[in-house]
C-alpha cells in the first residue's frame, strides 16, 4: 500500500493510490479516520483500515488536484544519517566513527512534498546547494532499546528523501544544524510504502538525476549502518514514536565523463569547508532534481529561487 499526505481546498487528508497519480481520498472513504498520516500510523489498526477502506475503489483526486505535502508532515523527529556509504566518505575525505552512526537532526518545516519546489538560497547567501537522495525510514511501533532482530517489526513504511543540503552554512562549526534546515530546502515523498509491497531494502538502488542526468546511483545495501542498526542505536537513548522517521543517508557522487565541465572540481564554489570532489554539481534555479529508489517511486522536484536576502517581517 502507498499512502500520500496532501492538501485540498487547504484541507489536510490522507490518500491510497490506486495508481502513479490517483489515490483514494479517506477524508471521503474513511471519515473516522485521522486526516493526519502520523496519527493513522500511531493507531493499531490504522493502517488496515486505511487499505479496507480504499479496497476495491478509484480514485477520487489525483496529483493535479492538491497540493502535495512531506510524507509526514509533523514527526516528532527526523533523525538523518551523515557519512553513511563509504563511497561518500572516500568523495569528502570526512572521518567518522567505524563504530557508531554519525546522527543529526532535520526539521520538518524545511521540507515540501513531491512536485513542489526547492528554494535555492539566493546567491550571496550560499550557493552550493546540494542533492542527497536517501531511503526514508518511518517508524510505526514505539519502542525503546530496540534490538537489531525486532528493528524491521517496528517500521511502518518507507519513503524517498532529497536532504538537500546548503554547504556554506554546514561548513560554519561541528553541527550541521543551519545548513540542512534551509526553509524548503529537502524534499520527502512520494508516497510511504509499506514494507510488504517494497520487500527487502537492500535489494533496492537510489538513483538521483539532475536534468536528467544521473548524478548518484548506488544500492541501499551500500549502507555501513543498516536500518536494523540506525533502530536499535538510536532507540538506546530515545523512545522512537510512531511516525518518526530516520534519512538514512547519501551515496557517492557518480564519476564525470570528460565532457561533463559542471562536474568538474574546478566548476565547484568555494563551500568554506574546502570539500570538492568530482561528480558534485550544485543545485540552482530552473534546475529539476528527481530521486528515485528501484521498486519504491520517483521524487521530484524542481528547484526555485528563494527570495531575496532582506529583512521581512513575518
Amino acid at each position: 500500500m502507498r499512502l500520500v499526505s496532501y492538501r485540498h481546498n487547504d484541507a489536510p487528508g490522507v490518500g491510497v493510490m490506486v495508481d502513479d497519480t490517483g489515490f483514494v481520498a479517506l477524508n471521503n472513504a474513511a471519515p473516522d479516520l485521522p486526516s493526519n498520516l502520523r496519527r493513522i500510523v500511531a493507531m493499531e489498526d490504522g493502517l488496515s483500515r486505511a487499505a479496507a477502506a480504499a479496497d476495491g475503489k478509484s480514485a477520487d483526486l489525483t496529483f493535479d488536484d492538491v497540493d502535495l505535502e512531506p510524507v509526514i508532515t509533523d514527526p516528532n523527529a527526523i533523525w538523518a544519517l551523515a557519512l553513511n556509504f563509504r563511497t561518500h566518505i572516500d568523495e569528502t575525505g570526512l572521518t567518522t566513527s567505524p563504530d557508531y552512526p554519525h546522527i543529526f537532526l532535520r526539521h520538518a518545516k524545511s521540507h515540501v512534498g513531491h512536485l513542489r519546489p526547492l528554494l535555492a538560497p539566493p546567491p550571496d547567501v550560499g550557493q552550493a546547494f546540494d542533492y542527497e537522495g536517501e531511503l526514508a525510514v518511518i517508524i510505526g511501533k514505539p519502542g525503546r532499546h530496540i534490538p537489531k532482530d525486532r528493528a524491521m517489526d517496528h517500521v511502518a513504511g518507507y519513503s524517498i528523501h532529497n536532504e538537500g543540503s546548503v554547504r556554506e552554512f554546514q561548513s560554519h562549526n561541528r553541527q550541521f544544524g543551519l545548513g540542512k534546515n534551509f526553509e524548503a530546502s529537502g524534499s520527502f515523498g512520494p508516497w510511504m510504502m509499506t514494507p510488504d509491497e517494497f520487500g527487502d531494502p537492500y535489494e533496492k538502488e537510489i538513483i538521483t538525476r539532475l536534468n536528467g542526468r544521473e548524478r548518484q546511483h548506488e544500492g541501499v545495501d551500500g549502507l555501513i549502518f543498516n536500518v536494523e542498526a540506525l533502530i536499535h542505536y538510536i532507540s538506546i537513548g530515545h523512545i522512537l514514536r510512531p511516525g518518526d522517521v530516520i534519512v538514512t543517508g547519501t551515496p557517492g557522487a557518480l564519476p564525470p565523463a570528460d565532457d561533463d565541465i559542471e562536474a568538474q572540481i574546478e566548476s565547484h564554489v568555494d563551500d568554506g569547508g574546502g570539500v570538492k570532489y568530482a561528480g558534485r554539481v550544485h543545485m540552482k534555479p530552473g534546475d529539476v532534481c528527481e530521486v528515485e529508489i528501484t521498486g519504491l517511486g520517483i521524487l521530484r522536484n524542481e528547484v526555485e529561487a528563494d527570495l531575496p536576502n532582506a529583512y521581512r517581517a513575518g
